[in-house]
C-alpha cells in the first residue's frame, strides 16, 4: 500500500462495502457487494474522505459491485460534485453488467464518465452464437398445420 500524502488525513478503516488506498497520484475507493439505502453510508464515509482537498483525484472501482441502487448513485454524484468543488475529479471504473445501466437510467452519464467496455471473453468469441442473438436460442419454426380427416 502506498502511504498517504502528508497533507491528507488517513483514510477511514475498511468496512463491509468499501476500502480506500492510494495508487500514485490517485485515491482509489474500492466498492464491493450490494450498495443500497442500508449500506450507502459506508461508501459515503470513504468517498467523503477521498474527495477532501487538496485537488482530489479519485478513482471509484465498482467492478466488484453486485447491486447498486439510487442511494448509491446519490452518494457517487455528491462525491463527484465535491471533488469538482475542490478542483479535482472523480471517475468510476466498472465492467459489471448492472452498474452502467443504472447510471444511464438515472441520467448521470454526463456526471459520472462512462466506464471502459468490458474485456472480451477468454478464448475469443463464442462459437455458434450470432451477435444479434445475445446468448438466446433462435426462434422455433411454427408447428406444421394439422390435417383434418373427412369421414
Amino acid at each position: 500500500m502506498t502511504p498517504q500524502p502528508p497533507d491528507r488525513d488517513p483514510p477511514p478503516a475498511p468496512n463491509a462495502c468499501a476500502r480506500t488506498r492510494t495508487s500514485g497520484p490517485f485515491t482509489v475507493v474500492e466498492v464491493t457487494g450490494e450498495v443500497d439505502i442500508a449500506t450507502a453510508g459506508l461508501v459515503a464515509e470513504h468517498l467523503t474522505a477521498a474527495v477532501s482537498p487538496p485537488l482530489p483525484d479519485v478513482l471509484v472501482d465498482l467492478r466488484p459491485v453486485a447491486f447498486l441502487d439510487c442511494s448509491a448513485l446519490r452518494v457517487l454524484c455528491r462525491a463527484e460534485a465535491r471533488a469538482v468543488e475542490h478542483g479535482g475529479r472523480l471517475r468510476n471504473v466498472s465492467h459489471g453488467p448492472r452498474v452502467p445501466p443504472r447510471v444511464r437510467a438515472a441520467g448521470r452519464r454526463g456526471r459520472l464518465p462512462r466506464p471502459a467496455p468490458p474485456p472480451p471473453p477468454r478464448g475469443g468469441p463464442r462459437v455458434g452464437g450470432g451477435a444479434g442473438l445475445r446468448g438466446r436460442a433462435p426462434p422455433r419454426p411454427p408447428p406444421p398445420a394439422r390435417r383434418r380427416d373427412s369421414t
